[in-house]
């Protein structure tokens, strides 16, 4: 599509939110009319999936267009490799500007001392400077803003907000300080009793911040957005925003009035909350044992624990994403006022969702159920129609899809589809599965009940999952979309399932490293 005059982007992502966690997804609790007024415009994709439900491995794929198993990055321990092509790289090479507002975790500082260590040297060495993996690590900001790199992955400019709820780190850590935030209150210990009024006396990662909201990670990604937007209209370039809300990721720790928003009395419960999991992978029915008091670290997947306790996770949850939706409201309003509103495409989408209870289980990742799996994915894109469509999209289609909007050369080796012809007519369809992907490191399966490897398939509204002990699941989401009667001993679909995996599987394997290049640096 050639366009007079360029594009300019708005890539807006949130963290673990859940598909039907917005109004315009049919959640007739939560209020987001500014994302509902965003899908109203834009093209909602009602069947978005993610190729990987931990954050680090589906941000790599969507920056790069590929599946984890080609960038490398399968799990939350180890940084995308500098050299990685993205889309990103693609549109600064086109003469965009390239900015990254929020949360980045495309390297492994944020989670780094959550993970089961290696043991002995790694497989290999990598060919960078030192520090090159180092970039999001917290302590580079406490006394100071470090010199940024030049080229962050493509992105020509960074503010990192690099932790999730009331812990503020990063770039917004001295921009805190600087609005007057008490250090006591910002660096905080997610594995202990943080500081802040309200807590849950079921779990400490409810609670109100002791800081304004104006302090918070949210209003930090609005504010800053907003004046990356504004500098690059002065330097009258075409712009790719990467706006990305550390929220709702818990801890759940809406600030201010937005934690008093929703009553947690009044939060319908997830029926299959009370799901006996009798087919389920036996890692499964541990998560579901374990209380959230008992977690092994703050991010470990566990148990609802009780219908209180969901019922304030809920609320609290909801609370972060309506201010949300509020900053996103402000943000499309200042691209009204600058009257470029037209000439922006927009996505929405977040990394991946949260159990938030249903099958009495709680957080994210090794657990294949809809809740994780399924996102919300609006693109309002200018001069297409608005709709809603039912065909199949993934997480990997998002960069191909951009670049094809703004005319813009991929590069060897992407995996993911262009969705243009589904923004131009919403029958069409440009895939007939989704593979999703999860692994983690042998060390991490010896010492931990987690499997090594799952696989996913989405076809035809049936979702497979096969994991390296041998489990499976199956499910049809058309008759069944609370995936509560497991299939796979009884439809004759498991076979068929099992083959087109498989093929999914080899079709997914990388075949872009080491080849030769035609296109001149």
């Amino acid at each position: 599509m050639n366009q007079q005059k360029p594009m300019n982007v708005l890539f807006v992502i949130t963290d673990q939110q859940r598909a039907d966690h917005s109004g315009f997804m049919g959640n007739s609790i939560v209020e987001t009319p500014n994302l509902d007024r965003l899908a109203a415009s834009g093209m909602v994709f009602d069947n978005a999936w993610v190729s990987n439900p931990v954050c680090m491995p589906n941000r790599s794929t969507i920056m790069t267009g590929r599946m984890p198993s080609a960038h490398g990055v399968v799990f939350n321990d180890r940084s995308l490799e500098w050299s990685a092509n993205t889309f990103v790289r693609r549109f600064r090479k086109s003469g965009y500007r390239t900015g990254l507002i929020g949360k980045s975790h495309l390297q492994h500082g944020v989670s780094k001392n959550s993970m089961v260590p290696f043991r002995g040297e790694n497989s290999g060495e990598l060919p960078y400077q030192p520090g090159w993996d180092e970039v999001e690590d917290f302590e580079r900001y406490l006394d100071g803003l470090p010199e940024d790199p030049e080229d962050f992955y493509g992105f020509d400019h960074i503010e990192l907000s690099l932790d999730h709820g009331a812990r503020i780190v990063g770039h917004h850590l001295q921009w805190a300080l600087e609005r007057g935030g008490r250090p006591e209150e910002l660096l905080i210990d997610q594995d202990s009793l943080a500081p802040g009024s309200d807590h849950s006396r079921h779990w400490r990662q409810i609670y109100r911040p002791p800081y304004p909201e104006e302090l918070h990670s949210t209003s930090f990604v609005t504010e800053r957005t907003i004046a990356f937007i504004d500098e690059a209209q002065r330097g009258q370039k075409p712009w790719l925003a990467f706006c990305s809300f550390p929220d709702p990721h818990h801890p759940m720790t809406p600030p201010g009035k937005w934690f008093d928003k929703y009553d947690p009395a009044q939060m319908p419960l997830p029926d299959s909350r009370h799901d006996p999991l009798t087919d389920a992978p036996a890692h499964i029915r541990l998560f579901a044992s374990i209380d959230p008091k008992d977690q092994r670290n703050w991010v470990a997947p566990c148990g609802f624990g009780n219908d209180e306790l969901l019922s304030q996770a809920i609320a609290a949850t909801y609370g972060t994403i309506s201010m949300i939706d509020t900053g996103l409201g402000r943000i499309i309003s200042h691209l009204e006022k600058l009257g470029i509103r037209d000439n922006t495409i927009i996505v929405f989408t977040s990394d991946h969702g949260d159990m938030m209870g249903d099958h009495g289980l709680f957080l994210k990742g090794f657990m294949h159920y809809r809740g994780t799996l399924q996102i919300p994915c609006v693109i309002d894109a200018p001069e297409r129609n608005a709709g809603r469509t039912t065909s199949l999209a993934a997480s990997i289609d998002l960069g191909p899809t951009l670049m094809d909007l703004c005319d813009i050369k991929g590069y060897d080796g992407i995996q993911g589809h262009s969705l243009l012809p589904v923004l131009e007519d919403p029958e069409a369809s440009v895939r007939n599965s989704v593979l999703i992907e999860d692994d983690v490191p042998m060390i991490t399966a010896k010492v931990t009940p987690i499997p090594a490897r799952t696989r996913t398939l989405l076809m035809d509204n049936y979702r497979y999952s096969r994991n390296s002990k041998g489990e499976e699941q199956l499910f049809n989401l058309s008759e069944d979309p609370d995936e509560m009667h497991d299939r796979k001993a009884t439809d004759p679909q498991r076979v068929r399932m099992l083959e087109a995996l498989s093929e999914a599987m080899m079709l997914a394997d990388d075949s872009s490293r080491g080849a030769p290049s035609t296109e001149k640096p």
